[in-house]
């Protein structure tokens, strides 16, 4: 069922037989516990693992490359992604991944916008005038002016020099800048907070667990890390009056990726690619001979 958000519902693992391991597996493996190792520590010394290879291999945000690239992902058998990606490219020029650290949606979104206002400046003004009020706005809301006046100020320097003519390296430099990108990311994640909390007669409807809005905002939305869902993407772009799609890539048995568009019946500004956690940023052929013809060089 779709909710008043558009939200989608979520897929479900299928959890197959054969896929449950056996009693006797730990046998086979010659696993044994022991009482005086602390597992706990073992699997957060993975996970900080997994993060530094994250870290090592993954660019805040990547060059653009093509659909076969992304294809190669996917093992050979797994035809339902596989489809879908060659659904993609009928409608798309190419991608530019972000990394996956759980802030992907933010540094998307705020990386392909900035960028289309190098080439499309209609909305460069509006914009600008949306970011400068936020910082009252939030104030207002009861966030201490002291803690996120820097992130305000950092991220409307960074609107600035769009409204400037940066080049677009400049752009892509400041978005791999680790401190420049987390400032964008916090600040833009204030901003979905401030917004629930502004509608929280409205969004206290879709949130689960017995949670006010703003808990949920503690929790989920302020914390750097955090996944973004439906809710979040609605306050966005309903806060920064920003228009979006974002191509679906799940595992539901269909040939071809589903899309929704945030505001519903928006033409949208840019678009954003949904796998299973993780966000990237979709080019259309148009948006390539706009980026050709008009980029700051």
């Amino acid at each position: 069922m779709t909710s008043q958000l558009g939200k989608a519902p979520r897929q479900l693992p299928v959890i197959r037989a054969c896929s449950i391991p056996r009693i006797e597996m730990a046998e086979e493996l010659d696993f044994q516990y022991d009482p005086e190792k602390n597992y706990d520590e073992e699997t957060l010394a993975q996970q900080k693992e997994i993060e530094r290879e994250i870290v090592d291999t993954q660019q805040l945000v990547g060059e653009r490359v093509s659909f076969d690239r992304l294809i190669r992902e996917y093992a050979q058998e797994d035809e339902i992604y596989r489809e879908k990606i060659e659904h993609l490219k009928n409608l798309y020029s190419c991608v530019r991944k972000t990394r996956g650290d759980g802030n992907c949606f933010y540094r998307a979104f705020g990386f392909a916008y900035l960028e289309k206002l190098l080439v499309d400046r209609t909305d460069v003004e509006r914009f600008k005038d949306v970011v400068s009020k936020s910082l009252k706005v939030l104030v207002g809301l009861g966030f201490p002016q002291f803690t996120i006046e820097d992130f305000h100020e950092t991220f409307l320097d960074i609107v600035n020099k769009v409204t400037n003519h940066c080049t677009h390296q400049e752009l892509i430099d400041t978005f791999n800048d680790q401190g420049l990108s987390d400032y964008i990311v916090v600040y833009l994640r204030l901003i979905v907070s401030g917004h629930l909390q502004q509608e929280a007669e409205f969004f206290a409807n879709f949130i689960e667990g017995d949670r006010t809005v703003k808990e949920f905002c503690n929790q989920e939305v302020e914390p750097m890390g955090k996944e973004s869902d439906h809710i979040h993407l609605k306050a966005l772009t309903d806060a920064l009056g920003v228009c979006i799609r974002v191509e679906y890539m799940d595992r539901v048995d269909t040939h071809t990726c589903n899309h929704i568009n945030f505001p519903e019946d928006s033409k949208p500004t840019i678009v954003l690619l949904y796998r299973p956690g993780h966000y990237d940023i979709l080019y259309s052929n148009a948006d390539m001979i706009l980026f050709q013809r008009n980029l700051p060089k």
